[in-house]
C-alpha cells in the first residue's frame, strides 16, 4: 500500500455579500461581548478578518468576490487600451472599404449622367 501525501488545503475565499453580512452581524453584537467571539468561532474567522474587511469597506476597496486584491488603475490601463485599440482597428477596417463603395457609386452615377447629358445637349440644339 502506497500512502499519498495529503492534499494541500485550499485557501478559503469570501464573497462581498458574506463579508457584509458578517460585519453587520458582528457590529450588531455588543462590544466586548462573548457573542462576538462565538460568532467568530462559528464562522471560523479571526478578529483580523473583521478589521481588514471593515477597513476595506470604509475605503471602498473591497475585492469583487474572491478575496483577491482589487486591480489597480495602472493594472487595468493596458487592458482598456487593448480594448480601445481593437475597437479602433475594427472601425478603420470598416472605413477602409468605404472609398471602394464610393468610387463604385460615382462610376454608376457618372454612367447614368452621360446619357442624360447627351439628351439634354441634343434637346438644346433642337430648340435653336
Amino acid at each position: 500500500m502506497t500512502s499519498q501525501p495529503p492534499e494541500r488545503p485550499k485557501r478559503r475565499t469570501f464573497t462581498n455579500a458574506y463579508k457584509a453580512r458578517t460585519l453587520a452581524a458582528f457590529d450588531a453584537l455588543p462590544e466586548g461581548s462573548a457573542e462576538r467571539g462565538a460568532l467568530l468561532c462559528k464562522e471560523r474567522l479571526y478578529h483580523f478578518h473583521i478589521e481588514h474587511w471593515r477597513t476595506r469597506a470604509e475605503n471602498g476597496t473591497m475585492a469583487a468576490s474572491t478575496g483577491k486584491p482589487a486591480k489597480s488603475a495602472e493594472a487595468e490601463e493596458p487592458a482598456r487600451l487593448r480594448a480601445e485599440n481593437k475597437k479602433l482597428k475594427a472601425a478603420n477596417d470598416k472605413l477602409a472599404g468605404e472609398p471602394g463603395k464610393t468610387k463604385t457609386a460615382l462610376d454608376i452615377a457618372g454612367k447614368a449622367f452621360a446619357p442624360l447629358q447627351d439628351i439634354s445637349s441634343s434637346a438644346d440644339s433642337d430648340e435653336k
